[in-house]
Parts: structure tokens; sequence; C-alpha cells
């Protein structure tokens, strides 16, 4: 990766549904930096519309809650893969990845960011104490990268 890669992160999740919310307060965190050639977004969940984002881009970091790892977070690269499923309302990142390279062209590298949450089923806004734990060590690792434009995994 050069200076000059620009890198789209998308923090996708239900805040209101209290883990699920790290996605989005991960990108909150990360707009305040205001990083050179680093565009942060955030939704609810992924669509085909993201596909488009991520054409204009070398590097898309999908950034989501994760309940299927025992650390605090996980990162690991991606590839397109043709979705087994098909919903316009929500899209997995490799699905996203598929579409951006069919019909955008797209050939950026890509990553999940995986935040390890606990609570999903509760309405209610507001991460866990632990959720909130693991987004500090995800925000650490990933503000580093993002400003050294070094992904390398974990």
């Amino acid at each position: 990766m050069t200076a000059l890669s620009r890198v789209l992160l998308i923090g996708y999740g239900n805040p209101g549904r209290r883990d699920d919310g790290l996605g989005p307060a991960l990108a909150n965190r990360l707009k305040q930096l205001e990083l050179p050639s680093v565009v942060i977004d955030e939704d609810y969940q992924l669509n085909v519309e993201h596909a488009w984002d991520i054409a204009n881009y070398d590097v898309a970091i999908f950034a989501d809650a994760a309940i299927d790892s025992e650390q605090p977070f996980y990162f690991r690269q991606l590839s397109p893969s043709t979705p087994t499923h098909f919903s316009t309302h929500s899209v997995p990142p490799q699905a996203v990845l598929h579409l951006g390279q069919e019909l955008f062209q797209a050939s950026c590298d890509a990553y999940l960011l995986g935040i390890r949450g606990y609570e999903f089923e509760q309405i209610a806004e507001g991460l866990t104490t632990e959720a909130a734990a693991n987004l500090e060590s995800a925000f650490a690792f990933i503000a580093l990268r993002l400003q050294e434009r070094n992904f390398c995994l974990l």
C-alpha cells in the first residue's frame, strides 16, 4: 500500500440492539481522527449500494459486531464470493465485493474487522462494558493501521 491509498471503512450494525452497534461506534470514533484519504461511513447494514461505494477505493474495511471469536476482535482479509442467498436489504461483505467487481470493476483490497459483542437481543442503546472494552482494543489497532496504511493481518 502506498501512502496515497484511498481507504473506505464502513462500520455497520444497529445501535438500538446493544452490542450490535459496535461497527457504527467504531466509525464514529474514527471520524474524529480526520485521517487524510480515509473515508468513514456507517450504516445499519450492508446493502447493494455499497458495491458502488467500494469501486472508488484501494482498500475497503468492513467493521461489524462479532460473536464468532473469543478474542476482543479479529482482522481478516476478504475475497469476493457469490452469495448463497440474496436480499437487497442485507448483503454480506463478500457479496458486496463480488457485486462491486462484477458491476463496477472494483478491485480493492478488503478486510473484515469483527469486534466481539455479547448482548444483541435487548432493544436498548449503549454497549455492554465488555463490548466497550473490545471496541477500545479494536480502535487502537485499526487507527494505527489507518495512519500507517499498514493492513497486516492478526
